[in-house]
């Protein structure tokens, strides 16, 4: 998995009762757009997150 700061994120809720959690790369820890990534939901809470398979990277492209 690559991503770059700025790229939004979505972690999926593992169980029905539980909602998707949204947010925004602050940091790249790893070579070449690895992880770790810190990152801050929209809640505001910041963490340091290695994704799994729940993890969804939403791209920002770079302006032309």
């Amino acid at each position: 998995m690559k991503a770059a700061q700025g790229d939004r994120i979505t972690i999926r809720g593992k169980t029905v009762e539980s909602s998707d959690r949204h947010g925004q790369i602050i940091e790249v820890h790893g070579a070449d757009g690895a992880p770790p990534y810190v990152v801050r939901f929209d809640d505001g809470h910041e963490t340091t997150v290695i994704p799994g398979g729940d993890f969804i990277v939403d791209r920002i492209q770079p302006p032309h």
